[in-house]
């Protein structure tokens, strides 16, 4: 971790491109902390980089789980799936999350040491230092999320362990060689963070005030600070939703299993959000596609998300089919496809109607907007995986043709077209953090694990969550949700609903740890063959030997007082 500190003077590049004017030269044309303590635009430089590291929907950590295969033989998802994972490598681990820790930390620092002027109006200068301390103390607890949501773990004597938590910047030469906390002394120095955050962020940034502690504050000098130029940086409602995100983890059966009140921690957070939108009326009309359009990444589905680039085909070149131009990288299993439900509700088995010669009939809507199947039209041809479907067939051509029958679709701008001459027309994408549907799941599990299907929370319940949630996807009417009665049975439920709602964003490889399910399921297929589908039950095995990730070996070698998880 010592080495991250030379980063540090990075900022420079950073403030470079935000502040409104340049650096002085000094000696050797090299600013040094003395200068950034004191320049209120390379002070915040400082802070903006912790935006760097955040973690978004393009992830594809779902290669690593019964959801998809990648078929790229390289692939690290792929690699720890197979049984590579191990302190020395893994793909998945966040432990240089603490690079933005420092510099969090850093800045907080210079704040806190009163130096820094960004305003000569004592009013509005207070306004910002609130601000951007609020938003270094998010941004600190965000951070150390990461690091915990990837290496919390019990030791060799089975106590659940959590990280090392940093308040302070901490010098070259500084003492990084101590234990971690328990996993609940982690879980609430974070809260704490989060909780100090709001009491200095705005609820959002808007051109009125909505908190009352901006009474009485000139409506120019709030905008000034707080006005809409800042709606992609954190704000009080993205740490509420946050909060509940970390309850939830908290509560799962994996780390504390329901001690503690973090299920109503999750819940009230999560509620206290969703009702200023209306509650489950509020839930987007076009939420299950937040991702094709300007519109729709603008939408109020995206709770907080990036800025929108320009015009670009990455993701499509790497996810499209072959006959269409891409590489066909991540491939749906036939697993995943089978977790939707029929039109009705219920689930896809052959007591329901399911025919498993015509497997897409009837089915799901959201099936058809997330998985390219056989016989699909998409990325400007027509897509055929079974036999005569040429370079789009099953296993056709290594590296690029799929290997269970499917190809993704979701997060793809379908108007996107890479043409055999090598243009290209490509479609803008955002990076998006957090998205409303995932504080109604969220809400949704927590009310469900606290009282039960018809818990009420602010007037919201599972029930009615899932019931709107599924209705949007086009299941109407759900003839399977009124047979649902049981907590157990509502619980299975809900996290089906999480595999289909917030497929190929990063969740289900986080999720799967923490409800302590198997993470070891082996990947399936399905083949058209001319005449029949045939179930490839064996396209990839997995083999994780354990539900916690290890802390990376290079820092138990340096650090003594760091404790290993068990098994590593």
């Amino acid at each position: 971790m010592k080495n991250l500190i030379k980063y540090i003077l990075i900022v420079l590049v950073f403030t470079g491109m935000i502040a409104c004017d340049t650096f002085e030269p000094i000696d050797e044309n090299r600013p040094d902390f003395d200068f950034v303590n004191s320049n209120p635009a390379a002070a915040e430089g400082i802070l903006l980089n912790a935006y760097t590291g955040l973690v978004d929907q393009y992830s594809f950590s779902e290669a690593a789980t019964d959801d998809a295969v990648n078929n790229q033989l390289t692939n690290g998802y792929k690699r720890i799936a197979k049984g590579e994972l191990t302190a020395q490598f893994n793909p998945a681990a966040r432990w240089n999350n603490y690079e933005q820790v420092l510099w969090v930390n850093k800045f907080l620092q210079i704040v806190d040491a009163g130096d820094i002027v960004w305003s000569i109006e004592p009013v509005t200068n207070e306004l910002f230092n609130d601000r951007l301390k609020g938003e270094a103390l998010a941004l600190r607890a965000l951070h150390h999320f990461y690091v915990l949501q990837a290496h919390a773990g019990k030791n060799a004597s089975g106590e659940l362990l959590g990280i090392p938590y940093f308040t302070e910047f901490i010098e070259a030469d500084g003492n990084f060689n101590v234990p971690r906390l328990s996993f609940e002394a982690t879980v609430q120095a974070i809260m704490k963070d989060f909780d100090d955050a709001l009491e200095l962020l705005p609820t959002d940034y808007s051109e009125s005030p909505s908190d009352d502690k901006y009474d009485g504050i000139d409506i120019n000098v709030y905008r000034r600070v707080n006005g809409a130029q800042n709606n992609l940086r954190i704000s009080g409602r993205i740490v509420r939703a946050l909060k509940a995100r970390l309850a939830l983890f908290a509560a799962s059966p994996s780390f504390l299993n329901g001690q503690g009140n973090y299920y109503e921690t999750a819940a009230e957070n999560a509620a206290s959000v969703l009702e200023t939108i209306g509650g489950v009326s509020g839930l987007d009309p076009n939420g299950i596609e937040f991702y094709t359009s300007d519109d729709n990444i603008k939408s109020i589905e995206s709770l907080w998300r990036g800025s929108i680039g320009g015009n670009s085909s990455t993701y499509e070149e790497r996810m499209f089919p072959p006959s269409v131009n891409g590489r066909g990288e991540i491939n749906p299993t036939h697993n995943f496809v089978m977790a939707f439900p029929m039109m009705d509700g219920t689930p896809a088995i052959q007591a329901n109607g399911f025919d498993p010669q015509n497997p897409y009939a009837n089915r799901d809507p959201r099936l058809d907007k997330y998985v390219v199947l056989n016989g699909s039209s998409f990325g400007g041809g027509t897509i055929n995986t079974g036999l005569g479907g040429g370079i789009n067939r099953l296993d056709s051509i290594p590296e690029r043709s799929t290997t269970t029958g499917y190809y993704l679709k979701k997060l793809l701008q379908p108007d996107v077209r890479i043409n055999s001459d090598g243009t290209k027309s490509g479609k803008p994408h955002a990076d998006v953090y957090f998205r409303y549907t995932e504080l109604f799941l969220i809400l949704a599990e927590a009310a469900n694990e606290i009282g039960g299907p018809d818990h009420q929370v602010k007037g919201m319940s599972a029930r009615s969550i899932i019931t709107a949630i599924r209705e949007r996807a086009g299941i109407s009417p759900d003839n399977y949700i009124g047979s649902i009665t049981t907590k157990e049975a509502m619980r299975e439920l809900i996290r089906n609903e999480r595999r289909i709602e917030l497929s190929f964003e990063g969740h289900r490889f986080w999720d799967l740890r923490r409800w302590g399910v198997s993470l070891n399921e082996t990947a399936k297929g399905y083949f058209y063959d001319g005449s029949n589908y045939v179930e490839l039950p064996s396209i990839e095995k997995r083999d994780f030997k354990s539900i916690y990730m290890p802390i990376p070996n290079a820092e138990t070698l340096k650090f003594p007082e760091l404790e290993q998880n068990n098994g590593w």
